[in-house]
């Protein structure tokens, strides 16, 4: 992964992971800054500069490690290692936390946060599961970090319950062979290529995810898929049948059998809609008026009765197409 600067924090380097990165990457300048959350000559770039700052990493230690309760596919979401990302999706929810400071952010002290998540599991009088994906892409990051290799084999030797984390990407490679012990539910999001290849900029193609699927089912993690964010644009009908019949071509049997969907409808924002229209001038716009309505401050979801005709389509389709295969949740 190209990127053209480290901005880090100087305490940073004073943990393992920082100083495997400053040895990474040493041919990069590195720019000491006080706070990962909080680096001036960023929040002052246009909102043109979106993609270029997406070209720079950020290195810290994470302080927040609050545990918020989630009652999907997981009980908690969790705090991890990584936050932003170098993709560009047009939708994407962390533009809504960090607007256009969504580059992607390392944080050094991962043996603190699986120790404190490891401990929290023992403590528990029921299996958890713990999401730790929902801040980054940690496939992704695995890339660069190794810290899925770090945290798989220590979770399934030391804690209790199981981990999840979702991902668009495919490199896996390195997942395959680690000693899970099942513990590890690995979900892939997935959406119509004509959408990945317009709207998921610098994802992994639809083919390669779900080959991913296929080879992480295989070395026995439990695998489910996100239908995800669904995007009612112009032909969106046509497009997600043709989603679900290349699933059903593509996916093996035994990822069939075994996989659950999480469905969620798209969220667009006021922030999404500056940026992009600044940073992606020639991009789909995903605003629609007449499908959208207002959800808190500066947030768009789709109507009621959009939501309803879609939900009522999927359901049928995911039934006609895929069979009885368990739904969670629509959201």
């Amino acid at each position: 992964m190209d990127f053209d600067a480290v901005y880090y924090e100087p305490a940073s380097l004073s943990f393992e992971l920082g100083k495997q990165l400053k040895e990474q990457f040493y041919d990069l300048p590195w720019i000491p800054i006080e706070n990962h959350n909080s680096i001036e000559e960023m929040r002052e770039k246009e909102n043109s500069e979106f993609s270029k700052m997406k070209r720079n990493l950020i290195v810290g230690t994470r302080k927040t490690h609050k545990y918020v309760e989630n009652h999907k596919v997981s009980d908690y979401l969790v705090p991890y290692t990584s936050s932003g990302c170098t993709a560009m999706c047009l939708y994407c929810y962390l533009v809504c936390n960090y607007n256009k400071c969504a580059y992607l952010r390392l944080f050094v002290n991962r043996e603190q946060m699986l120790d404190r998540l490891i401990k929290k599991s023992k403590n528990s009088e029921i299996p958890l599961t713990f999401e730790i994906g929902s801040n980054s892409d940690l496939v992704l990051e695995n890339t660069i970090t190794n810290n899925l290799l770090y945290t798989i084999p220590r979770f399934a030797e030391e804690g209790a319950g199981s981990l999840t984390f979702p991902t668009k990407f495919h490199m896996v490679d390195s997942l395959l062979d680690l000693p899970h012990k099942g513990k590890v539910i690995f979900r892939m999001s997935v959406n119509p290529q004509r959408l990945i290849s317009r709207i998921e900029l610098g994802t992994s193609s639809l083919e390669k995810r779900i080959e991913a699927v296929n080879r992480m089912c295989e070395a026995g993690y439990p695998c489910g898929l996100l239908i995800a964010p669904v995007m009612l644009v112009d032909g969106w009908k046509a497009m997600y049948t043709e989603l679900l019949e290349q699933l059903r071509d593509d996916l093996t049997e035994k990822a069939q059998k075994q996989m659950f969907l999480e469905i969620i409808m798209m969220t667009y924002s006021y922030v999404h809609r500056a940026i992009n229209s600044e940073a992606f001038p020639n991009a789909l716009d995903l605003y629609d008026k007449q499908l959208m309505t207002g959800r808190g401050r500066g947030r768009y979801c789709y109507r009621p009765e959009a939501r309803a005709e879609a939900e009522e389509f999927l359901r049928s389709e995911i039934k006609r197409i895929l069979g009885n295969v368990k739904i969670l949740y629509i959201s």
